[in-house]
């Protein structure tokens, strides 16, 4: 697992990467608000890291730092522009690649807010070419608890109860990893982050009948902002209309912050499994809607 930075039109892009020498295809991870690539590394418990298992599964790895996050925080204005940003996040991605094998092709993996950019990405005439897409953490419907704690939110602080929706049952994560993956000083999110949060029950719905490649949606069983249960994946499941796949997936004893708890091995490897679903049968025409 290896830290690195590339300049895309003089920004410095940074992320984490994995390497599997012949990988069957590459997937790039891309993290929620108030975090960097590191989210996908599990500090101190190596086995719960999606970069270390989907390396030793055969799959090239990248966490990449969002665009505004990592090394590019200082140019979080220039992010404000959408298309910007999304192309961005395919140039980093494609310059942290260099020449290094591809094997069947992209597949992007997004957290919560990372779900946008996964959203808009598959969305972009770019979009087809992608393997799939596995987004987390994420919905269209919030709880109503969390509801009321997020309207208090902002850049610089979290709200009083934010940290019971984000990391409660806390049984459910090793001790401290909360603090060891959040952004310590400074605004935790460039400015764009804001309008993506107010925006996006509006935005999803449209930007999902867009999404033209094989999709997975998760949520953990314990989830706390968003809707769960076999109803609320349904829901969001049935606005990717376009897709030629959509399984939807709740995982067993996870909480919002699928990759840094006890079950982020299982989650891991159900989602890598469908990679490999993915790379098998590229060329599925089929729509279907799946429940695991």
């Amino acid at each position: 697992m290896t830290p690195r930075v590339v300049l895309v039109d003089g920004v410095p892009m940074s992320g984490l990467i994995a390497e599997a020498p012949d990988p069957a295809a590459v997937v790039v991870a891309l993290h929620g608000g108030a975090t960097t690539g590191a989210y996908f590394d599990c500090p101190d418990h190596p086995r719960l890291s999606l970069l270390r298992i989907g390396a030793a599964l055969g799959f090239t790895v990248i966490a990449l730092d969002r665009p505004g996050f990592g090394s590019s925080a200082l140019y979080g204005g220039e992010f404000d522009d959408t298309p910007r940003r999304i192309d961005m996040a395919y140039r980093a991605v494609e310059a942290l690649l260099g020449d290094r094998a591809r094997g069947a092709g992209i597949f992007l993996l997004a957290h919560s807010n990372g779900s946008e950019l996964a959203l808009r990405m598959a969305a972009d005439q770019r979009g087809p070419a992608l393997l799939g897409i596995e987004i987390s953490g994420t919905g269209v419907r919030q709880q109503d608890a969390a509801r009321t704690v997020l309207a208090g939110a902002t850049r610089e602080r979290f709200p009083t109860g934010l940290r019971e929706l984000l990391w409660e049952p806390a049984r459910l994560y090793p001790h401290g990893v909360a603090g060891s993956v959040r952004i310590k000083s400074g605004p935790v999110s460039p400015e764009y982050e804001g309008t993506l949060v107010a925006h996006w029950q509006r935005d999803f719905p449209s930007l999902a009948a867009q999404v033209t490649v094989p999709v997975r949606f998760s949520l953990g069983e314990h989830e706390r902002v968003w809707e769960n249960g076999s109803a609320a994946l349904a829901e969001v499941g049935d606005l990717f209309s376009a897709a030629p796949r959509v399984a939807l997936h709740e995982q067993s004893g996870a909480g919002h912050n699928l990759s840094l708890g006890y079950a982020a091995t299982a989650y891991h490897l159900s989602a890598l499994s469908f990679v490999e679903e993915c790379v098998i049968a590229r060329s599925t025409t089929e729509f279907t809607v799946e429940a695991s």
